[in-house]
């Protein structure tokens, strides 16, 4: 994978299986909540996995579906809680710090939008050392919208002025990309290996790296 770094302004960054691994959060939606939610509730854990995920799904790709407030109310938990117990787990992707301040360094706007809570994201910023290698930080529940969203890439751009031709943005979701591609950001990447415990996939349509590396500004 080449980039042309002279072609490029602003670096938007995805956090959750972009810059850090996603098995936390795939370890924590997927097995920590539910053995816990299963606890919690007195339930079988085989019937409270399966319960969650359906009432999961109904809510994939709405705002609902990434904010602890109301899976914390409506399987009254508290999931800052529960993600607290296992915070160990996060972790920054390889090459990450070197690539944001490689980023820096040329003078690029590094820009972290995500769609996790603003109380999840406080957690990962407290945990990891991305947060000073950042210019600006967006959570989509800021803007009322999700990055699937047209909306959501509106209010973006008009909160950070950014020249979406001369842009590129960096996610593991190949529905979050389509929106991106949807807008007109001129320059977009896939991350083919979020979660460190799975395999590598394709994103179909789009260019993918594993790691950094691969696109060091400086190399």
């Amino acid at each position: 994978m080449k980039i042309d770094w002279n072609t490029i302004d602003t670096v938007l960054l995805d956090m959750d299986g972009t810059l850090l691994d996603l098995h936390f959060d795939n370890y924590f939606w997927l097995t920590h909540l539910p053995r816990r939610y299963a606890e919690h509730h007195g339930l079988c854990p085989d019937q409270a996995t399966i319960d969650l995920h359906k009432r999961f799904n109904e809510k994939r790709g709405t705002l609902d579906w990434y904010c602890l407030e109301y899976w914390s109310k409506e399987l009254s938990v508290n999931i800052r809680e529960l993600k607290e117990e296992i915070n160990h787990l996060i972790q920054e992707r390889p090459f990450v710090q070197e690539f944001l301040t490689q980023l820096g360094e040329e003078g690029k706007q590094r820009v972290l939008i995500t769609n996790a809570h603003p109380h999840s994201l406080e957690l990962k910023l407290s945990v990891t050392g991305i947060g000073p290698l950042l210019d600006h930080i967006y959570s989509s529940h800021q803007f009322g919208h999700p990055k699937e969203t047209p909306a959501f890439w509106q209010a973006l751009e008009q909160e950070q002025h950014f020249i979406a031709a001369r842009t590129i943005f960096i996610d593991d979701s190949i529905e979050v990309l389509r929106a991106a591609e949807n807008y007109g950001v001129g320059h977009l990447l896939g991350i083919s290996q979020p979660d460190s415990k799975q395999a590598a996939k394709l994103l179909d349509g789009f260019p993918t790296i594993i790691h950094f590396s691969e696109i060091l500004p400086h190399d």
